[in-house]
């Protein structure tokens, strides 16, 4: 089984909503016995709170359910458990490098990376268009699920070709 860690700034905007995309392309690729997902903060000023209304407008306006959840930050044990730990951005990336001490087994990532490019998802809680997150999250996404789909020998879900 991969284990996927989702991690962003505060656990209310990006990193839950890629959660719900990643669980969705992976129920949709029929891979549910062999991902798990979850998301995480990098920072406890979101913790115990749900998932921001922004987010979950764009995900019930794209059809991806999700549920209620409760922000939470990442742990130690975490980087233990998690195969991929995903980060939205630069700032994420230098938390996570001190939170794991540098990064010693080589399992931090940005999202964008999957898809071939070395940049953040903008955060919409400052930029305020959650469209635009979401379309690079199911790009980032999208390319997991391809990289898994060969890792298993199953298929992408969707049929649409990705960089990866």
């Amino acid at each position: 089984m991969t284990k996927i860690l989702f991690v962003c700034h505060g656990n209310i905007c990006r990193s839950p909503m890629a959660e719900f995309v990643m669980e969705d392309l992976v129920r949709r690729a029929g891979l549910e016995g062999e991902v798990l997902v979850a998301s995480a903060a990098t920072t406890t000023e979101a913790v115990g709170g749900d998932v921001h209304p922004g987010t979950k407008d764009v995900l019930r306006k794209q059809g991806v359910p999700f549920g209620r959840r409760r922000a939470r930050q990442m742990t130690r044990e975490d980087y233990a458990v998690y195969d991929w730990i995903v980060a939205m951005d630069e700032e994420n990336l230098r938390d996570l490098s001190r939170m794991t001490g540098g990064d010693p087994d080589g399992k931090v990532r940005l999202l964008m990376s999957f898809a071939g490019e070395e940049r953040g998802v903008a955060d919409p809680w400052y930029t305020g268009n959650f469209d635009a997150t979401f379309r690079d999250v199911q790009r980032g996404c999208g390319a997991i699920l391809d990289r898994l789909a060969r890792k298993t020998g199953g298929h992408g879900g969707d049929g649409q070709e990705r960089n990866g």
